[in-house]
């Protein structure tokens, strides 16, 4: 297959950070601008709806075509590769046996942000194979 074809993240497993939450909500906000400055132009037409990528369900094993998880990533939240989760508050989680995970960024029971330390551990403890 040809490398040019691949999606642009292959290989390339990030750590889902504060800054990565911020890059998010900044993209949430610019898409509401975006719909704000297209509702008022024009409000009959839609434009080409984004879809999630069917190999990168939640509980299906992530395709060989991404590469092998670093060991040190496995169980950590990562930056979703789906396009279309791009201006979704969630991040992905990859256990051993490379099954995809996705949860919220929000705060779980308004207490737990997704970078508490139990929040965290709870993840962990979940995602074990």
């Amino acid at each position: 297959m040809d490398p040019l074809f691949w999606p642009s993240e292959t290989n390339s497993f990030r750590r889902f950070t504060p800054e990565s939450l911020a890059a998010i909500e900044e993209r949430i906000a610019n898409k509401k601008k975006e719909q704000v400055k297209e509702t008022n132009k024009d409000q009959g037409v839609e434009g080409d709806k984004l879809t999630p990528q069917l190999d990168l369900k939640i509980c299906k094993k992530l395709p060989s075509l991404y590469g092998d998880i670093p060991a040190d990533l496995v169980g950590e939240p990562l930056e979703d590769f789906d396009p279309y989760y791009s201006d979704h508050k969630t991040f992905m989680v990859i256990n051993k046996r490379r099954t995809i995970f996705r949860f919220t960024a929000t705060p779980a029971l308004f207490i737990f942000g997704p970078f508490n330390p139990v929040r965290k551990t709870a993840i962990k403890i979940l995602v074990h194979s």
